[in-house]
């Protein structure tokens, strides 16, 4: 059931977001290796194969920008986040990679028009381990 005025409830836009990007990505040419990857310690959204770098994407989504777009909420804490999930994922998996890279897929819904094609906006390489 839609909240706040929202077409799709927050859990759906999730997932969508993530079906969405991970189309996206593999329409660049990126081969996903995971999706949703759960661990205690931290959670990655997609991880994909980019002709041999390793890529960690993390889909942030929004409907709408009344309160500031999708990419503004990629801050030093969930950047650490993601880097401490890659971490763990790494630990956990065999990978094979040349590099390793973070990216990130924006996705932002039409609040008016829930039919509208969403706005996506990637960006490799979008931040760096410090």
């Amino acid at each position: 059931m839609p909240r706040s005025g929202r077409f799709v409830a927050r859990p759906d836009t999730g997932r969508r977001a993530e079906q969405l990007a991970a189309a996206l990505l593999e329409r660049a040419g990126l081969r996903i290796v995971a999706r949703n990857w759960r661990h205690p310690g931290g959670e990655l959204d997609i991880v994909a194969d980019d002709g041999g770098t390793c890529v960690f994407v993390e889909v942030r989504s929004r409907t709408g920008e009344e309160r500031g777009h999708a990419l503004e909420t990629i801050d030093a804490r969930k950047r650490a986040r993601v880097v401490r999930a890659a971490r763990l994922y790494l630990q956990e998996t065999t990978i094979r990679a040349d590099a390793f890279r973070f990216d990130v897929v924006a996705v932002t819904f039409d609040p008016r028009d829930a039919a509208a094609p969403p706005a996506l906006i990637h960006i490799p390489n979008a931040f760096e381990v410090t």
